[in-house]
């Protein structure tokens, strides 16, 4: 199962045993808040390059995932939570050391079950989030996607509007001081015909209204071309919104340069803009993943740097 399944069906299974006390997350959290903020991804490139992971190397275990992805260049990855859910504490001490060995951060994760477009499921919402940040907290992970969920049947759309809103400055008290980044994300409708935030323009609307400084944008640029294109502009006007970019091209999912989204501008805007969080690649190589990621990582600082 991916974030997509989860995007679809907001069905998912109990966290199980792994989660920390109280204490361990606030530790780790300031631990992490301690710590120097990583640079940019090359000189002149002040964004940084992510892999989600579930779009490559699937069939193989999970400290070998990490090594193809380091292999390929990459020093963050970004998961989705049926990826650890039925963890042991060995799986994660493994995990952890393997990560540590690579020089490799986990800067986001995905998959909650409920999501904030939905007021009757705002409190099992609000639940989820909670379990999930001491194991966020575990793996020193700063960022969670968060989902619209899809449409409520009874509800305008003003309403649901709302409630995204209300759900998430609940869901920022729950994180508030913490080392945790919330990140709204769109999926277009093609993909989930059902979903409700289809739109960036609203999404940046909805962040703007939570006014809240840890609670960003995931600027998905696969989802927005399907849904609604004119990919450059809305990212100019509100890039001090996005806290992270997902890279994709359509048709297809493939790697940058495969179909007509023009990534070499994109990667182009991001430098100008002196954007300095993350642009993680999301995308269903074509050909031997690591050359694709290697490739899109040599397109992205080339462009970053133009």
């Amino acid at each position: 199962m991916n974030r997509r399944d989860f995007a679809r069906n907001f069905a998912g299974s109990a966290l199980g045993a792994a989660v920390l006390e109280t204490a361990a997350l606030g530790n780790s959290a300031r631990r992490a808040a301690a710590a120097p903020a990583p640079q940019g991804e090359a000189p002149g490139v002040p964004f940084k390059l992510s892999v989600m992971l579930w779009t490559v190397f699937q069939k193989l275990p999970f400290e070998q995932r990490l090594e193809k992805v380091a292999e390929a260049g990459y020093k963050y990855v970004e998961l989705v939570g049926a990826e650890y859910r039925k963890w042991s504490e060995e799986d994660f001490r493994k995990a952890d050391a393997k990560r540590r060995e690579l020089g490799i951060t986990f800067d986001t994760t995905a998959g909650l079950a409920h999501a904030v477009g939905n007021p009757s499921e705002r409190n099992a919402f609000l639940a989820d989030l909670s379990k999930e940040l001491p194991i966020m907290a575990k793996i020193e992970c700063p960022s969670i996607i968060i989902m619209s969920g899809n449409v409520v049947e009874g509800l305008t759309r003003e309403q649901q509007h709302q409630s995204c809103i209300e759900g998430l400055k609940r869901a920022a008290e729950l994180v508030q001081g913490k080392n945790v980044r919330l990140l709204l994300e769109n999926i277009d409708p093609e993909e989930n015909p059902k979903y409700y935030l289809t739109s960036v323009t609203e999404g940046f609307k909805i962040v703007e209204a939570v006014n809240h400084p840890q609670v960003m944008f995931c600027y998905d640029f696969f989802h927005e071309q399907i849904s609604e294109g004119n990919l450059i502009e809305k990212l100019e006007k509100n890039i001090d919104k996005v806290g992270l970019v997902h890279i994709a091209d359509v048709p297809g999912r493939h790697e940058p340069g495969t179909g007509e989204i023009n990534y070499q501008n994109i990667f182009k805007t991001l430098g100008r803009l002196k954007y300095d969080r993350f642009a993680a690649m999301e995308f269903l190589p074509t050909g031997d993943a690591v050359q694709s990621l290697r490739a899109a990582r040599e397109m992205a600082i080339r462009a970053g740097q133009a």
